[in-house]
């Protein structure tokens, strides 16, 4: 996993798709998301970590 778009072809690999024309409001969906998948045990621990960090890089660019 490199990018955020690679965070969303994982959401796909679920059936979960997010998009509210709001790029941030949709990052933090996608990390909710993510951590729900996580506590489900769905995804694995090294999955989650990088998908998270990655998305927090990308809000970082929208909050500034």
């Amino acid at each position: 996993m490199n990018s955020v778009y690679d965070v969303t072809q994982l959401l796909k690999r679920f059936g979960i798709y997010v998009y509210t024309k709001d790029r941030l409001a949709d990052l933090e969906m996608m990390e909710e998301e993510i951590k729900e998948l996580y506590r489900m045990q769905m995804i694995e621990v090294k999955e989650f970590q990088l998908a998270v960090l990655l998305l927090r890089q990308e809000q970082s660019k929208y909050k500034q």
